[in-house]
Formats: C-alpha cells, structure tokens, sequence
C-alpha cells in the first residue's frame, strides 16, 4: 500500500498590484535561500513583496525589494530586511527566463509567497507592462461587475 503525500498551500503574502500593472503571461514556482532568522519571522507573517522584483544575474535569479522584517528574538546575526535572495529555479529555466527578459522586454514579477509543506516557495511571473489606457479598461470592467453583483443583491431582496 502506497502512502500519499498531500502538500498543503499556506499563502503568506501576495503581490495583488501585479495583475493591475502588469498582463501576466506565465508563471514559475521557485525556491529561496533564506537565513534562519528570516524563516522564523515569515513563519510569524511579517513578509511583504509588493514593491518585489527579480532580476537574473550570471543566469541566478535574484529577487530584489523582498521586505521580510527582523525577528523579535534575534540577537546579532539578524539579518538585513530588504537585501537580495537568491531564488532557486532549473538551470534551463532561468536561461529561459533571461533570453525573454533581454530579447522582449519583458519583466520579471514576484507575485505571491507561500509554504509549500514546509519549504518557503515564490511564484514569479513573466510580465508585460500595461498602459495608462488598459488600466483605465481594467478599472471600468470591475466597476462593471461590482455594479452588476449590488443589482442582483438588491434585486433578490
């Protein structure tokens, strides 16, 4: 009898500005290189990537403007809270990802954090950014649909 393994997705923040700005045409699961200290105050929830970014380096992606605060408890090795991590992806994928960065101009976007079982995970998206007049479209199709859902509560009184 074979045991199975269930992983559970625990999201610890997520970038919701992302799909605003940015068309988003794929994403990525990768890892992190984290520090102790760093782990333990994503585990307590003060994480944040909204301002978060990745470049990629030497074909090592690095993800930059990742805000993860000091743990309470930590004594001199604490760590710095905004300094650049190295993410963990298939040698082949960031290659990939580096020709799409530099031959499209395309951007690389962290947009949501999570524990993957126990392990701390980033999805990074490839983006393309929007224009002034996609957003505007943007904000008029969900004005659209909150007029729309108050109609049919008010409706169903």
């Amino acid at each position: 009898m074979k045991s199975i393994l269930v992983m559970t997705m625990k999201i610890i923040c997520s970038n919701k500005k992302a799909s605003f700005e940015y068309f988003i045409l794929e994403k990525y699961e990768a890892g992190i290189k984290l520090t102790g200290t760093e782990i333990k105050s994503i585990r307590a929830g003060k994480c944040n990537i909204n301002d978060a970014y990745v470049i990629i380096k030497d074909n090592r992606p690095y993800i930059l403007n990742m805000h993860i605060a000091k743990y309470d408890q930590g004594n001199i090795f604490n760590h710095d809270e905004t300094r650049t991590r190295e993410l963990l992806l298939h040698k082949h994928e960031a290659i990939k990802l580096a020709t799409k960065v530099k031959l499209d101009g395309l951007a690389l976007v962290a947009t949501k954090a999570y524990f993957e079982g126990s392990l701390v995970k980033i999805e990074v998206a490839l983006c393309r950014g929007k224009k002034l007049e996609d957003k505007r479209e943007a904000i008029k199709e969900r004005e659209f649909k909150r007029n729309v859902l108050k109609e049919v509560k008010y409706n169903n009184r």
